[in-house]
């Protein structure tokens, strides 16, 4: 996939210990980009790296501690002599329970804005200087479809995602003049090992409702984020990619 134009680009993916942000730092390495894992968890960060091999590197940070993400821009200012492309995935989700919106805990709400929002506004700006100096720097903040569809009791996870679309056009306008380019990845249900395994009708659940009579495979998501951060959108910024077969219009 290398005509993509990604060949030797410098690519930071946060939340790549697994899951999506694994298959994220995966693809940007199958199409010759060089990649910094990030993730609080150390050892699955390592673990990615790893099975990406070659050049790749691992990095533990907490997305919401400006000292953790300070530290993470230095270090790859260091070791991979700049950034051009930064994918902030890094989210809590998988961990929440459903919960309606006036029963959500506030230290559990706290939290969730903390990583989720806080955490895209942090690595957006340890790593602004970077992005500005290469030319032609690309942000890819993952939001997600449930923005648009409104999730009965996810209204914490539901909020955050759309703070990050707002982030994403505000950044978009503000970082332009230096040609770097901000959009938002706005995946739909999307068949990864943890729903395989945790949801016996994952293969078609929601279907009815998709243009597309099936679910998201993970390179429908990644797909989707290389060409974000490619040459290919070149002249696309402040936008959201909404990838999710068509269950909901804008």
């Amino acid at each position: 996939m290398s005509d993509l134009g990604l060949t030797g680009k410098r690519v930071v993916v946060t939340g790549a210990a697994g899951g999506l942000g694994r298959a994220f730092a995966e693809a940007f390495a199958g199409a010759g980009a060089r990649v910094l894992v990030a993730d609080i968890n150390g050892d699955g960060a390592q673990d990615t790296a790893s099975r990406i091999g070659g050049a790749a590197l691992a990095a533990t940070v907490d997305v919401s501690d400006r000292a953790s993400t300070d530290a993470l821009a230095a270090l790859a200012a260091e070791r991979m002599d700049g950034v051009d492309i930064l994918v902030n995935n890094a989210a809590l989700y998988g961990g929440l329970k459903r919960a309606a919106f006036e029963e959500i805990e506030e230290r559990v709400w706290d939290t969730v804005m903390q990583v989720n929002i806080k955490g895209v506004w942090q690595m957006c700006r340890a790593f602004s200087p970077l992005l500005r100096a290469s030319g032609a720097g690309a942000i890819v903040n993952v939001a997600s479809a449930t923005v648009f569809s409104g999730s009965p009791q996810w209204m914490h996870y539901v909020a955050s995602k759309g703070a990050v679309i707002a982030m994403t056009r505000t950044m978009a306008r503000e970082m332009g003049g230096d040609n770097v380019r901000v959009n938002a990845l706005a995946p739909g249900f999307t068949l990864t090992e943890a729903s395989l395994d945790h949801m016996p009708d994952a293969k078609t659940y929601g279907v009815d409702r998709a243009s597309l009579k099936r679910n998201a495979e993970v390179e429908d998501i990644t797909g989707a984020a290389l060409y974000l951060a490619s040459p290919l959108a070149g002249f696309v910024t402040g936008q959201t990619m909404v990838v999710d077969g068509g269950k909901q219009f804008i």
